[in-house]
């Protein structure tokens, strides 16, 4: 064999060498590493994959939830969806009101005008009301209350979709017990009208409840026919228990106590 070849068969050899080392090398540095693993591809469809995958998402719980505070359905807790405006009446003020008015409200005729939840219509339903309308423009918000009445089993309750003031203007006149008005606070120019076709729509004897941002004097109430029987300040909410000035007792018509929450 010649000098030549001998020279390259070694170096050849050199190469395969430096080949092998090298080799061994990235298999040692390799051997700690820690797999990673590939991300799963989004779940598409609705399959049982898609419902895994909600289901380990948390659900929206919404703004949370109200309970009714008397009645045969005490302590039930309501929902309160997310919407701009909407604004429970509290526990404490809805509390409040039925005590004014005797907590029972066997065979009363009751409309919830502006329902929004619809927590003051069910409480009148679960102390005894005969018939609470629930007026309430908000298709989403209908269908809940729909869900509500459903699960209550209430049918003394009857849900419609439409415009308050509309639906008050069209009751028959003397025909309510009670009006329950919590019109939208950023909408002022309901309140005097909605009044004045609540005052058209109870009877002699019929109560109306006002929730509102301001307070509601009798100097303001003087040109729908009516009087103030109640009223207090929780926090930002106004609430007004009243009655049509004929039908107020004579001692009724001076000044009228005040009750105060704090608001929280």
């Amino acid at each position: 064999m010649s000098r030549s070849r001998i020279n390259l068969n070694v170096q050849a050899m050199a190469v395969s060498d430096a080949i092998a080392a090298l080799e061994h090398k990235t298999r040692v540095r390799t051997r700690n590493v820690p797999e990673v693993a590939e991300a799963p591809e989004p779940v598409k469809g609705k399959g049982k994959g898609a419902k895994a995958s909600a289901a380990a998402r948390p659900e929206s719980s919404g703004a949370g939830e109200i309970r009714i505070v008397g009645g045969q359905w005490r302590r039930t807790r309501l929902p309160v969806a997310q919407r701009p405006g909407l604004r429970p009446t509290p526990d404490r003020v809805r509390e409040t009101l039925f005590n004014w008015l005797g907590q029972d409200l066997t065979g009363w005729r009751c409309m919830d005008a502006f329902a929004g939840t619809g927590v003051l219509g069910f409480e009148a339903a679960s102390r005894g009301a005969r018939e609470v309308g629930m007026v309430e423009i908000d298709a989403a918000l209908v269908a809940q209350l729909r869900k509500l009445q459903e699960r209550l089993a209430a049918s003394m309750v009857k849900i419609q979709r439409g415009d308050a003031l509309s639906a008050l203007q069209q009751v028959n006149a003397g025909s309510l017990d009670l009006v329950l008005l919590d019109p939208p606070f950023s909408e002022d120019a309901l309140f005097l009208p909605a009044l004045r076709a609540a005052c058209n729509a109870v009877g002699a004897d019929g109560w109306i409840y006002l929730e509102a941002p301001a307070e509601w004097d009798d100097a303001a109430l003087a040109p729908v026919g009516l009087v103030r029987q109640r009223y207090l300040k929780a926090g930002a909410v106004h609430a007004h228990l009243l009655r049509k000035a004929a039908a107020a007792a004579p001692d009724t018509m001076s000044p009228l106590s005040q009750e105060n929450l704090p608001h929280g």
